[in-house]
Formats: structure tokens, C-alpha cells, sequence
């Protein structure tokens, strides 16, 4: 049995993660982990284990890469879609994946790593490929102002509650426009929804900037008020 520790602080990758790892029965997910203190405590409390975490959480790479040693455990490192691979794996890293890494790749590569092998991803991945930015730009296109930030909040992991409260409406009117959505995307639920924007480099950098922009008008508000 593999036993897997996830350390990501976006809750919709490690959701989708564990989805699709959870297919493997050789895989045992053992702990999930939003920061690095967490992290470093599952590596020590859990040795012998395959810590899948992303970049973002900026880990100091040379004493995790030791840490990941001394407790005979491997690292595969969740990267940014516009970050290269070799850099992680000069450091002596086992795997990389992007965040636009799809399942059947993901797997592939938590196997290889379990069997001790190292694992990177093909040159021109998937994202990349001109009819994956078509497919991305049609969903944009097709996809309204106010679905779109609907979009871009459940990437950040937000419930309809609080994209009602965000969007000063009600949850039924955000579960109407989800239908939609799910309509336009071919998805069937938030989960898959959050994983196919991740997955469209187009679309992705679409929610990310309209979830920027959300970002400011919530940080604004307090200064509004004074």
C-alpha cells in the first residue's frame, strides 16, 4: 500500500486529487495538509510516504528534499502551468505534475514514483495543444459575466452561501445559474467544474482574473465604509 500525503492549499486540487487517487487500491491517502507546518508533521509522524505538494506553498526545497530522506520518503511536486519540470528535478525531487496534469497522468505518475522510479511530464502537455485553447476560449466566450465570477469563486473553493453573500443574492439563484454552467461545460457537479477550468489554460487565467478582481471589491469594502 502506497500511502500518499497531500499538501496543497487550494481545496479544489486536493479534492480532485483525492478523487482521483482514491481509483488506485494500491494508493492510501494518510493525511492532507493546507500549509507547510502541517506538512513537515505528516512527513515525520507518517515515514515511508509519497508527498505530493505544490509549489506555491514555497517549502524551503533543501530541508524538505532532507526531511524527505532522513524519513525515506519521496517528493512530487504539484507545479504552476507556467513553470519548467527540470528545475524541481535537479533538486532531487522524484515527480513533477502541473496543475493541468489530468488523471490518468497524475496516477501514472505516483505510480513510477512508488516503484522508485523518477517521473516527468511529456514536453507538450495537454493544455498546451492548440484544440485544448479552443476548447477553453469557446467556454469563456460562452460563459456570462456573472457566471464567470460564479466560476472563478468556486475555484477558490467557495459554497453557494458564501457565493451568494459575495454575489448579494440567494442560493437558489446561484444553484440556477450552476445548472448552466454545468451545461456549457459538460460537467456534472462543482468538483468536475473547478477541475475543467484548471485544466483550460484560457478559461484558467480567465477566473483567475475575475477572482482578482472579486478579491479587491472585498478588500475594499471596509475602506468603502470608513
Amino acid at each position: 500500500m502506497n500511502k500518499i500525503i497531500l499538501a496543497d492549499s487550494q481545496a479544489i486540487f486536493r479534492a480532485g486529487t483525492a478523487k482521483v487517487l482514491a481509483m488506485d487500491e494500491d494508493v492510501r491517502i494518510i493525511a492532507q495538509c493546507t500549509d507547510l507546518d502541517r506538512m513537515h508533521h505528516a512527513i515525520t509522524t507518517f515515514p515511508g510516504s509519497i508527498v505530493l505538494f505544490a509549489a506555491s506553498l514555497r517549502p524551503d526545497m533543501i530541508r524538505l528534499r532532507t526531511l524527505l530522506e532522513t524519513t525515506n520518503s519521496r517528493g512530487i511536486v504539484i507545479a504552476e502551468n507556467n513553470e519548467t519540470a527540470g528545475a524541481y528535478l535537479q533538486q532531487g525531487f522524484r515527480g513533477v505534475v502541473f496543475r493541468n496534469v489530468t488523471g490518468a497522468a497524475l496516477a501514472e505518475c505516483v505510480r513510477a514514483v512508488a516503484a522508485g522510479d523518477t517521473w516527468q511530464p511529456p514536453q507538450l502537455m495537454v493544455a498546451d495543444s492548440p484544440e485544448e485553447d479552443m476548447v477553453g476560449t469557446r467556454v469563456r466566450d460562452r460563459l456570462t459575466p456573472k457566471e464567470m465570477r460564479i466560476v472563478a469563486l468556486i475555484v477558490q473553493g467557495c459554497k453557494n452561501r458564501e457565493i451568494a453573500i459575495r454575489l448579494k443574492t440567494t442560493e437558489q439563484v446561484i444553484k440556477n445559474y450552476l445548472r448552466s454552467v454545468y451545461d456549457k461545460t459538460g460537467v456534472s457537479d462543482r468538483l468536475e467544474l473547478a477541475l475543467f477550468t484548471i485544466h483550460h489554460r484560457v478559461l484558467a487565467a480567465a477566473a483567475a482574473d475575475v477572482g482578482s478582481k472579486l478579491e479587491a471589491e472585498q478588500a475594499a469594502k471596509p475602506h468603502a465604509m470608513a
